[in-house]
């Protein structure tokens, strides 16, 4: 079974819009690619006044990879150090990056892919990843 993570600029689901910044959306939309159920899990870390990291509370609901436009130094250490793959680029609704994940077409993340910052000021800095 593979769980795939999405960060959802919204309320989640697969018609949701990536986030931009993995860490900083209110929702991720996880799906189970082998039966196509999906679930929808509010952010609730420190990021939202709660507790945890995003990697970390992520990393306990099970899944298997991310799929985000991009992602800061320590998350994609603790993803790793979980054995959580990440793959870098996805935007559009959720469904379109599950998408061009089984296409082949993100790039699976290095620790010279990070985010050198937690706010992007060029917008379009992931999407040139494609």
């Amino acid at each position: 079974m593979t769980r795939v993570c999405i960060p959802t600029a919204g309320d989640g689901g697969l018609q949701d819009t990536v986030g931009e910044h993995f860490g900083r959306v209110p929702s991720y939309t996880l799906v189970n690619v082998e039966t196509g159920d999906v679930e929808v899990v509010s952010n609730t870390s420190e990021h939202f006044g709660g507790i945890g990291l995003p990697a970390d509370i992520l990393s306990k609901l099970g899944i298997d990879v991310l799929l985000c436009r991009g992602a800061g130094r320590r998350a994609l250490d603790i993803f790793a150090s979980k054995g959580i793959q990440v793959y870098l680029g996805a935007d559009g609704s959720a469904e379109q990056a599950i998408a061009r994940w089984q296409a082949g077409d993100l790039i699976s993340a290095t620790p010279g892919d990070a985010c050198q910052q937690h706010t992007f000021h060029d917008p379009g800095k992931h999407s040139a990843l494609r």
